[in-house]
């Protein structure tokens, strides 16, 4: 009975990809690092494993047989709000940003090393189970009529309703709140949410504000609360204060 304790409490990673090789590849390698590891096959499948026990993390291979793996990132944002990695072949840079903009929390294209996996894995667990370490010390944050809890992980609209935030995104505003009115690089930005370096490519910062500006602006086409700053970065034009 220990034994089967002590494997519910590890981190519960599901791997969707229906070539068993590298579904079984991950699987292993990511078990002998201390994760729990089921596989999905397929759209259905996984469904059917968020319907019958909780999941820490999905591994999306975009390239399912049932459903394209773009349109299913979609679907989760709307019934699931845990954090999403694309393991994908589809590298081009069109693809990052398109699974990004849906709420992918990274991706990674294959053929990939299992050491670049498991530090992209850790990364965002990290983030979506951050335990406030690096959280200003107030629970609450309130701008332009709007509050984010930072205990709940929470953000309720000016209308006193849930805003649906991915970790990402969550990550991104509590940075931006942290730094209120002070221009923040996308270097910064990016350490803030994911503690690594980008990369060559990563247009995650810019996918994420244009994301989060949907949720918080008033007129997402014409952002007043999230400015950019040519060739700086961008800046929270806001009074937040904490309580």
């Amino acid at each position: 009975m220990h034994a089967a304790g002590t494997a519910l409490a590890l981190p519960h990673v599901l791997v969707v990809d229906d070539d068993p090789d590298i579904a079984g590849l991950m699987s292993r390698y990511l078990g002998g690092q201390g994760f729990r590891v089921s596989i999905a096959a397929d759209a259905a499948h996984l469904r059917e494993s968020l319907a019958r026990e909780p999941v820490d993390l999905i591994l999306l291979d975009l390239g399912l047989p049932d459903q394209d793996g773009l349109l299913l990132l979609r679907d989760l944002q709307d019934k699931w709000h845990g954090p999403v990695i694309v393991v994908s072949g589809r590298g081009a840079s069109v693809e990052r940003v398109v699974g990004l903009e849906l709420g992918a929390d990274d991706y990674v294209t294959k053929p990939f090393e299992m050491r670049e996996l498991l530090a992209r894995v850790r990364s965002v667990l990290r983030r979506a189970n951050a335990d406030g370490a690096h959280e200003p010390a107030a629970r609450r944050l309130s701008f332009d009529g709007m509050q984010l809890e930072t205990a709940a992980r929470r953000l309720v609209d000016r209308d006193g309703r849930d805003v649906a935030l991915t970790c990402g995104e969550f990550d991104l505003l509590l940075a931006m709140l942290a730094h209120p009115n002070r221009v923040l690089s996308r270097d910064q930005l990016m350490n803030c949410m994911h503690g690594r370096d980008a990369g060559p490519f990563d247009r995650a910062i810019d996918v994420q504000i244009g994301r989060l500006r949907r949720k918080i602006e008033l007129d997402a086409a014409h952002p007043r609360l999230i400015q950019s700053v040519r060739g700086a970065g961008y800046v929270l034009a806001a009074t937040v204060s904490q309580g």
